[in-house]
């Protein structure tokens, strides 16, 4: 059984850092993604981030470019979301989720079902 677990959250200041992490266990396959998603209060649900177990390419929504780095440590199973220059609205509650791959394109990473999610880290940022 896959689980993913998020950790990290808090509350943080405009401008600000914080390093959210999702420890998976029970991944044995050989291909499939690992994301980031949030959901701010009201609205809907958005993909954050983005890597993949068999490249090195990596997504990001253009809200996050150049503020947010996604990253793996394969050794320790888990993958982490560096997140500076915090904003108010990057306030939000933090998935991870995970996906076996096929033969899709992984740039509709975003809107693609997922079939491991974690249960999500709260991130609040005040102004």
């Amino acid at each position: 059984e896959v689980q993913l677990q998020a950790s990290g959250g808090g509350l943080v200041q405009a401008g600000g850092s914080l390093r959210l992490s999702c420890a998976t266990s029970g991944i044995t396959y050989d291909s499939y993604y690992l994301c980031w998603f949030r959901q701010a209060p009201g609205k809907e649900r958005e993909g954050v981030s983005c890597l993949f177990s068999d490249e090195p390419r990596k997504f990001y929504a253009d809200s996050v470019k150049g503020r947010f780095t996604i990253s793996a440590d394969n050794a320790k199973k888990t993958v982490y979301l560096q997140m500076n220059s915090l904003k108010p609205e990057d306030t939000a509650i933090y998935y991870c989720a995970g996906r076996l791959s096929y033969f899709e394109d992984r740039s509709n990473w975003p809107y693609a079902l997922y079939d491991w999610w974690g249960q999500g880290t709260l991130v609040t940022v005040s102004s």
